[in-house]
């Protein structure tokens, strides 16, 4: 069966979510609605919707011009075995001593690597994407530089990959946080994969809202967006342990100088930094 894609883009939340729920009194009606914030800085948001049937285009024309929007770019997708292309696609990825691998690729695991598995349907978050490998990367060499994290937060945690990365080389007091309670529910099922459910504590927060995230951490992770890098960039610092990691992604390659600079400011050194295509991963150290 042939599906239809329709995509625009348009500034600010509100009006992205009004576009969002005005889709869905379309005749043909969407299968599937979408409203994200593009993850660049420039403050627009996509929303996109599918269609079994093909979608009226003066009626998309109406809602774009009604809500000061992009006009749609409507697309025919070919039939697909999405489950299959997305297995074809996600190989296994290798960082450093770390092997991330979907449950089709439980034979290639190497013996010397560390494997997590995340299926393929958890697309951000397997490995594949810069931020994810690029804190990945950063582990290991954390680990080959003789560092043992006694306790680590994995702030936005997705899959939970980086936690789990941490589970895997050190015995340690370990919580995995996210502000999307789906998120959490997905790591959960990650750890209960990965044997590791009794390894690394889960909770659903925004930032460090939460008792069980008040530090002081030897490692943190946080993989998430610039804005709210920089807005958390005191409470994260406050919840460093002296001579403590922080290991941030999220960050384009143009905005890392910007982000680098609201943490060198609160005392927090710069040790390593890596781009990996368009993504920037920084490895810091809290002064002792």
């Amino acid at each position: 069966m042939p599906t239809w894609t329709a995509l625009t883009t348009l500034n600010g939340k509100a009006q992205a979510d009004a576009l969002g729920a005005a889709l869905e009194n379309l005749d043909p009606e969407p299968t599937g609605i979408g409203v994200f914030e593009v993850e660049d800085g420039s403050g627009l948001w996509e929303v996109g919707a599918y269609f079994t049937d093909q979608p009226d285009d003066t009626a998309l024309l109406l809602l774009t011009t009604a809500m000061g929007a992009k006009p749609f770019s409507v697309s025919e997708l070919p039939e697909t075995d999405w489950v299959a292309h997305v297995k074809r696609e996600l190989a296994p990825v290798e960082a450093g001593r770390f092997f991330v691998y979907g449950s089709h690729d439980a034979d290639k695991v190497p013996a010397d690597k560390h494997p997590l598995l995340i299926e393929a349907a958890m697309a951000f978050g397997t490995g594949h994407h810069g931020t994810t490998l690029g804190c990945l990367k950063a582990l290991d060499r954390l680990a080959d530089a003789g560092v043992t994290a006694n306790k680590v937060a994995d702030i936005g945690c997705g899959t939970a990959v980086l936690a789990m990365g941490a589970a895997a080389i050190w015995d340690t007091d370990i919580i995995a946080s996210d502000i999307d309670a789906q998120a959490v529910d997905v790591a959960r099922a990650n750890l209960v994969a990965n044997n590791m459910q009794d390894k690394v504590k889960l909770a659903e927060a925004a930032g460090f809202d939460h008792p069980d995230l008040a530090g002081p951490f030897d490692l943190i992770f946080a993989n998430i967006l610039k804005g709210p890098l920089i807005a958390l960039a005191p409470d994260l610092t406050n919840r460093l342990a002296p001579g403590g990691h922080a290991i941030l992604s999220g960050i384009l390659n143009e905005q890392a100088d910007e982000v680098a600079g609201h943490y060198t400011q609160l005392g927090n050194s710069m040790i390593h930094r890596e781009e990996i295509g368009e993504w920037t991963t920084l490895t810091l150290c809290k002064k002792p």
